[in-house]
């Protein structure tokens, strides 16, 4: 199979484009967020355009996670909430929660197209020009610029934000930082974890020999919970899949396989544990969304520290990485002979939907970014705010999915495999603060942040959710029109007239008694997806 066309970044062409696109509003990230900033700008009457670094639309929601990780569905409202409704209208019900991804596709598109807002892909940003703490215009990598009055950064990245010189962190806090409870190293939690013990080295008992692939730090000492440090939750593929052998195309060898990347997995299915596959969200027409499972799935924990900041030809490295992981372990399980006949039969009657992702080999072309660089701002979202000890008095929506961060490394402890990082806490809705959308008013005043904003590490696992970055994105539409309309920064948005505004269009600020829905109740419940 073809996978050329599967990839990450590639440079542009030697010869520069000269081009220029000019609009009130400049969104950068065709992601939910992005989309429905746009949308919610264009109905308050700014011209706006998008620039979309990749060649698809719709960021995770189009790209594989079709099992919405939403928290309280009463929580979304406004634009988020119409997208399921128009979701539903696709498969002819009031609303859908579960879709394929080319459901979703066809009504990102479809939304576009109505409020006829531009999308220009394989845009790759440059450099941003800077002026009396306003951003002018972005230049990108093939010469392509973009002016505008505001500019919105709607990545998984934070790119525009980190150009513009606007502070930010990347990592996990200490719990000191922000007096929280849940930050920093977490060892002992009790979910995808090592279930029997699974010795980590080439040579079992034999240190000298190595470490297997994929446990990616030696004997570790210093096992404080609490501590901060530079990692990042770990990254995979959600990948969709069908069981209809009229529509099923089965896994393929990827580009760069290497069987050995496996050992540890087998390892554990030897020592009698089977598990990698045990989070199989059904979609509908017999479809479903592969996520991480266990102590060895598909999240490639620990190699994608370098995300954030990097480059893109290391991004593109990393991105290919984990095409070969994940890819590689689906046809490891379904093609080697030492995996139990069982596991290799069960695997097999899955494969890549033939109608899904045609232009990157049937393979998702988004890689799940759950957590980049993340603004500093005035205000900086915390776990105290998710358990509801503290309240902000600015709600530009409501996060209501659990604290979730996956693993972040993979070490030794005591001759024996041991992950590290995993937190899930129930949580009750509360709202998000505009002023964690926004910069400091010293760094920039035409910029809104609503995919990377102002947020520690483990609070950021809670609000990371894509229908509450479409919510959040919608305000940050509503509030840069204002401050477009007003000629001024957008700090001096007034809240209360932001606030008139997104009541007006449906949006959900505070949560109280009479709502329906229980998440805490339901997230003890029910078999997290995250």
């Amino acid at each position: 199979m073809d996978y050329s066309n599967l990839y990450y970044f590639k440079p542009a062409k030697s010869e520069k484009r000269d081009e220029r696109t000019k609009s009130d509003l400049i969104v950068y990230g065709a992601t939910p967020a992005g989309i429905t900033c746009a949308i919610q700008a264009k109905k308050m009457g700014l011209t706006v355009a998008i620039a979309e670094f990749g060649r698809h639309i719709g960021g995770m929601t189009a790209s594989g996670l079709g099992a919405t990780d939403f928290g309280a569905k009463e929580a979304i409202g406004g634009l988020s909430r119409e997208f399921y409704k128009r979701i539903g209208e696709y498969y002819g019900k009031e609303e859908q929660w579960m879709f394929e991804p080319k459901a979703a596709s066809s009504v990102f598109t479809d939304w576009l197209k109505e409020y006829e807002i531009p999308v220009y892909l394989n845009q790759h940003p440059e450099k941003v020009v800077m002026q009396d703490r306003k951003i002018k215009r972005i230049i990108m990598e093939d010469g392509m610029v973009f002016e505008g009055r505001y500019f919105v950064d709607a990545g998984y990245e934070g790119d525009i934000m980190a150009r513009a010189d606007v502070s930010y962190a990347v990592g996990r806090e200490g719990n000191g930082a922000y007096n929280e409870t849940y930050n920093g190293v977490r060892f002992g939690e009790p979910h995808h974890k090592f279930e029997v013990r699974v010795d980590p080295y080439v040579l079992e008992g034999d240190p000298e020999s190595g470490l297997l692939h994929g446990v990616t730090e030696p004997e570790e000492r210093t096992l404080d919970n609490g501590q901060g440090d530079h990692r990042i939750q770990a990254y995979n593929f959600r990948i969709c899949l069908t069981n209809d052998p009229d529509r099923r195309t089965p896994f393929p060898k990827p580009p760069s396989y290497d069987p050995e990347k496996y050992s540890l997995l087998l390892r554990y299915i030897q020592a009698g544990v089977w598990d990698a596959m045990n989070l199989h969200i059904m979609l509908p027409n017999g479809k479903s969304d592969l996520n991480n499972h266990g102590a060895v799935s598909t999240d490639y924990i620990g190699m994608n520290h370098e995300w954030p900041d990097a480059g893109y030809e290391t991004r593109e490295r990393i991105f290919q990485e984990h095409v070969n992981y994940d890819l590689g372990m689906l046809y490891f399980l379904s093609h080697d002979e030492r995996v139990p006949e069982s596991i290799r039969k069960e695997v097999g009657e899955w494969g890549l939907p033939e109608d899904e992702f045609p232009e990157t080999g049937h393979w998702p072309p988004q890689l799940y970014i759950r957590e980049a660089r993340r603004m500093v701002s005035d205000y900086v979202m915390t776990d105290r705010n998710c358990l509801g000890q503290i309240k902000v008095e600015d709600s530009i929506g409501l996060a209501s999915y659990q604290m979730d961060s996956h693993h972040c490394r993979r070490v030794v402890i005591d001759g024996k495999c041991v992950n590290e990082g995993d937190v899930e806490i129930p949580i009750s809705p509360y709202p998000v603060s505009y002023r964690s959308v926004r910069p400091k008013a010293d760094e920039c005043t035409n910029l809104l942040v609503p995919v990377c904003l102002s947020s520690s590490h483990i609070a950021y696992g809670s609000i990371r959710m894509e229908p509450v970055f479409m919510i959040i994105g919608q305000s940050v539409g509503a509030a840069v029109s204002l401050a477009f309309h007003g000629a001024g920064p957008v700090q001096d948005v007034d809240y209360d007239k932001l606030k008139e505004e997104l009541l007006n269009a449906g949006q959900v600020l505070e949560w109280g008694s009479t709502m329906e829905d229980d998440p805490v109740k339901r997230m003890k419940e029910t078999f997290g997806k995250k």
